[in-house]
């Protein structure tokens, strides 16, 4: 199977590969890629914060961080379709 050219905005292309391999979205696979560039592979997964889980969040939490990442269509979608959209975005 040929390679996928991400573009020049891709900063680790091998690990940009690796997760479109794994089923990211191309956006996704990109921010991550573009975070490992940036420090060693190793911490990116290790950062971590104090976010609540997606779950313990209310529907204006969860509408408010769709809107932030451009999710379309999320005004329509209820509680779980936005934690779902969220968490495979």
């Amino acid at each position: 199977m040929p390679k996928r050219d991400p573009g020049p905005s891709v900063k680790d292309k091998e690990m940009y590969e690796a997760l479109r391999d794994d089923g990211a979205s191309k956006e996704k696979a990109a921010r991550i890629a573009n975070a490992a560039a940036g420090t060693s592979r190793k911490s990116v997964g290790r950062k971590g914060g104090s976010a609540k889980d997606y779950d313990e969040r209310s529907k204006d939490e969860l509408l408010s961080r769709a809107r932030e990442l451009g999710i379309k269509g999320r005004s329509k979608m209820s509680k779980s379709e936005l934690v779902d959209a969220l968490r495979n975005h």
